[in-house]
């Protein structure tokens, strides 16, 4: 592997593991957004970043293309905003992951019209990990932290377990 192709996988690999840590926090605390939709989000942030900086690819960019990025990840957040949806009797999100997914296409679309396929083809790879994975890495945080309540008598009762074995608190929706 050239020096680029592994700088290039440990950047935006670390900006995903972190932001899917940030994201695993938050889902074991019940909120609605989880490893998927914060580790897409620092993936996407990362693979903009890196192309912007020029310091792996050694690229360029022009304040013309800088302008037309700019207004590319502004104009797909209310895309993305388009599929998030509230139900308020629940007081469930759904969409968040799907949102990030609109985002991160836009960020990838942008690598591959400036012809950068390293970051392309790390990007792809690591969306492709975080989709897959990153509900079953949930879902085992949340056995091991209700085996351990069950443990502890003290333990919140916030995450009581369902029928379905799975606890209120998530994976990002209370009861299911």
């Amino acid at each position: 592997m050239d020096a680029a192709l592994t700088e290039t996988a440990l950047r935006l690999g670390i900006a995903t593991v972190t932001a899917g840590a940030v994201g695993l926090n938050r889902d074991l605390h019940g909120k609605p957004i989880g490893v998927r939709t914060l580790g897409l989000v620092g993936l996407s942030a990362a693979v903009v970043v890196l192309l912007a900086d020029g310091g792996i690819i050694h690229a360029s960019m022009t304040d013309a293309t800088s302008r037309v990025i700019q207004g590319i990840l502004t104009g797909i957040g209310f895309l993305g905003a388009g599929v998030i949806v509230h139900h308020e009797a629940g007081k469930r999100i759904h969409g968040l992951t799907s949102a990030a997914c609109v985002w991160l296409t836009a960020c990838i679309g942008i690598v591959c019209g400036a012809g950068q396929w390293r970051i392309v083809l790390v990007a792809g790879v690591l969306a492709t990990l975080v989709l897959f994975f990153g509900r079953p890495i949930e879902r085992l945080f949340h056995r091991f932290t209700r085996h351990h309540e069950s443990d502890d008598p003290d333990a919140s009762s916030s995450n009581h377990t369902t029928s379905a074995g799975q606890s209120d608190a998530g994976p990002h929706q209370p009861g299911r």
